[in-house]
């Protein structure tokens, strides 16, 4: 499966990490330490998106990273926690990823004005 070397690179990148982060607790390095361990966060949700969903669902959640980029970083935590829940089937196509947009996305409120 393709799924699998992904999941090693992330082990190894892992283990990187932690050795890093232990070398810099000598006190200077703590900005630098959580400035890393943001990009590695980052980049460990990135390859998750990368390996459950299709080039279309991606280029529809960027796309609405763009316009609104708080709704787009809550839909790919969603994303990535129904991943490591196991709870995603294949991947993500456009269409569930439409589908998924419409469930978490709170109705809009209509307001209707009257007159007198």
């Amino acid at each position: 499966m393709s799924g699998e070397p992904d999941e090693e690179r992330l082990k190894e990148l892992r283990e990187k990490k932690m050795e890093q982060l232990k070398e810099q607790q000598g006190g200077e390095g703590d900005a630098e330490a959580r400035e890393e361990a943001k990009q590695q966060r980052e980049a460990q949700k990135k390859a998750v998106l990368r390996q459950n969903l299709t080039d279309e669902a991606r280029k529809r959640l960027n796309t609405l990273k763009m316009s609104k980029p708080q709704r787009g970083e809550q839909i790919e935590q969603q994303v990535v926690s129904l991943a490591q829940s196991g709870r995603i089937q294949g991947k993500i196509d456009d269409e569930k990823m439409k589908q998924l947009l419409k469930e978490l996305t709170p109705d809009s409120k209509s307001f209707d004005i009257q007159r007198r």
